[in-house]
C-alpha cells in the first residue's frame, strides 16, 4: 500500500513543506548560535577593556578578594592581591585592609588568615587589619567585606583582585552598596595566553549568569549573606585583629 502523500518517512521530509520546516529550524539555531557568540564577544571584550581601569584616589579600604592558599601560605595568585593591598597601605592610599575568604575544602586555615599572616610579618599593623573567613564566592566576600565597612563606618573602598575579575566584582559590590571602585593587582600570575583566555572565559561565564540572575535574585541573596544584625550580637571579633565572621552562610 503506498503512503498518502506528504506522510514523513525514516529516510526524511517527502514535501517541501516539512523540508522547509526543518531549514526554519536550522536558521533558528544557527541565529542562536550567533547571538550566543556575539554576546561572548562583546562581554570578553568589555571585560578585558575593564582590567585595564584603575583608581587612583585615596579610600578608607582595601577590600582584598580571597582565592586559593597553599597550607598555611597563599598562592602565587592570593599573594599578589596580597601584595598590592600592602603596597596600598604602605603608600597610604588606604588607611585599612579588609581580608576575605574562608575555608576551602579540607584546608586548616582560613584564606583571610593566612592572607592576615602574611601582612602582618610585612609591616601593616594589627589594628589596620580586618577580616571574615566564612565567604567562598566572591558574593560573599564582598557581602563579608561590606559589613566591616558598615560596623567601622567606613566610605570609599578599593576592590583588590586580578585584573580580568575587576568588571565582575566591582558591579557586585556597587551592588550592594559600596562606594567602591577598582585597584587590579599591577602584576598577575595568569601571564601566557592560554592562562589567560582561561580565566577571560570563566569571568565571562560568571558575569554573564550573575547579569542574568541579578534582577531576580540578588535581594534575596543579600538579605541571606548580607552584613548581620550588630544589636544581635552576631559577631565574632577579637582585639587582635579585628574581625567580623559570619555563620550560616549560604551558596555561590
Amino acid at each position: 500500500m503506498r503512503k498518502p502523500l506528504g506522510a514523513p518517512t525514516l529516510q526524511g521530509c517527502v514535501t517541501l513543506t516539512c523540508f522547509l520546516h526543518r531549514l526554519s529550524y536550522r536558521r533558528v539555531a544557527l541565529w542562536v548560535l550567533l547571538a550566543l557568540l556575539l554576546w561572548i564577544s562583546v562581554v570578553a571584550v568589555e571585560i578585558y577593556q575593564y582590567s585595564f581601569v584603575r583608581d587612583s584616589l585615596p579610600a578608607d579600604a582595601a577590600i582584598v578578594l580571597g582565592t586559593e592558599i597553599w597550607g598555611d601560605q597563599p598562592s602565587p595568585v592570593f599573594r599578589e592581591r596580597i601584595n598590592h593591598a600592602i603596597d596600598l597601605y604602605q603608600r597610604r592610599a588606604v588607611g585599612v585592609v579588609i581580608f576575605t575568604g574562608g575555608f576551602g575544602e579540607g584546608e586548616q586555615h582560613a584564606e583571610s588568615e593566612v592572607a592576615r599572616e602574611y601582612a602582618l610579618a610585612r609591616g601593616v599593623a594589627v589594628e589596620h587589619i580586618y577580616m571574615e573567613t566564612e565567604s567562598r564566592t566572591t558574593f560573599e566576600n564582598l557581602a563579608g567585606a561590606k559589613g566591616v565597612v558598615e560596623r567601622e563606618d567606613l566610605g570609599r573602598v578599593l576592590i583588590v583582585s586580578d585584573p580580568l575579575h575587576m568588571k565582575r566584582a566591582v558591579l557586585m559590590a556597587r551592588d550592594m552598596g559600596l562606594d567602591a571602585y577598582p585597584s587590579p593587582t599591577p602584576t598577575s600570575r595568569y601571564r601566557s595566553w592560554r592562562t589567560q583566555l582561561r580565566f577571560l572565559l570563566r569571568e565571562v561565564y560568571f558575569y554573564s549568569t550573575y547579569l542574568l540572575r541579578r534582577p531576580f535574585l540578588w535581594e534575596n541573596r543579600l538579605a541571606r549573606v548580607g552584613a548581620p544584625n550588630i544589636g544581635g550580637r552576631s559577631l565574632r571579633c577579637h582585639r587582635r585583629p579585628r574581625c567580623w565572621s559570619r555563620r550560616g552562610m549560604g551558596g555561590a
